[in-house]
């Protein structure tokens, strides 16, 4: 599962429902489930997920709390909220925290599927067709494929995560506590400068390749990439 990338995150205390919605998503990437408010919470704030499936009613701290916690801390994380309350208040009290959608059980799978790959697509997270886009690189992440200016660039297991996680987040800062929690996870034993390994590796194959993008250290915070363009 550490290849994948595209991390999503279920809090939803019924554990039939959580499984069910785990079968329903699992296409889209990795999914990790807790069942309390608490474990949610810790779970967000490691900054590592993409997306979030969140319930209201839940042990622990309720989804609202949880909501307005996330969308403070992580304003662009995508967040559906998961609810057996239909009442127009409910829904009203949601979007104004913050939620980007808002689904009543019970649901249509179908529906649950479509509305949360909408969401990955608005943040870039998933391209149309599977497809992100930044300089003259084009990652194809259904296929595992990368190719600056319509040439292959051969990319091994982390290191494609590697770049489409930053891809995913171009311009913004990601620390190497998020990518090492993000592929290798978080118990992990391998030792955090595996991430600077890997970094320096996929600097050297994009450089390599003539890729128009810039990936710059932050000492002591992370790293960023930007696209570049010829002069």
């Amino acid at each position: 599962m550490a290849e994948n990338t595209v991390k999503l995150l279920i809090v939803e205390d019924d554990y039939a429902l959580n499984d069910t919605v785990k079968e329903t998503i699992s296409d889209l990437g990795e999914v990790v489930q807790v069942h309390d408010g608490d474990e949610g919470w810790f779970e967000i704030e490691s900054g590592v997920y993409d997306a979030v499936v969140l319930d209201v009613m839940l042990p622990g701290q309720d989804g609202f709390t949880i909501l307005k916690k996330a969308k403070e801390q992580f304003p662009n994380l995508p967040v559906l909220m998961l609810t057996a309350k239909g009442e127009i208040a409910d829904k009203m009290q949601g979007f104004d925290l913050g939620a980007d959608e808002y689904i009543t059980k019970p649901f249509y799978k179908e529906e649950l599927l479509a509305r949360l790959k909408t969401l990955l697509r608005h943040t870039g997270v998933l391209g149309q067709d599977g497809a992100l886009e930044v300089g003259n690189v084009q990652i194809y992440v259904d296929q595992h494929k990368v190719l600056v200016d319509d040439t292959e660039v051969s990319l091994q297991g982390r290191e494609f995560g590697l770049l489409v996680y930053l891809v995913q987040h171009v311009g913004q800062i990601v620390t190497k506590d998020q990518i090492f929690d993000r592929l290798w996870g978080f118990d992990s034993d391998t030792s955090l400068t595996v991430v600077e390994v890997y970094m320096s590796n996929l600097r050297k194959n994009l450089r390599q390749a003539e890729a128009q993008v810039n990936i710059k250290t932050l000492r002591n915070v992370g790293y960023t990439l930007s696209a570049t363009t010829e002069e």
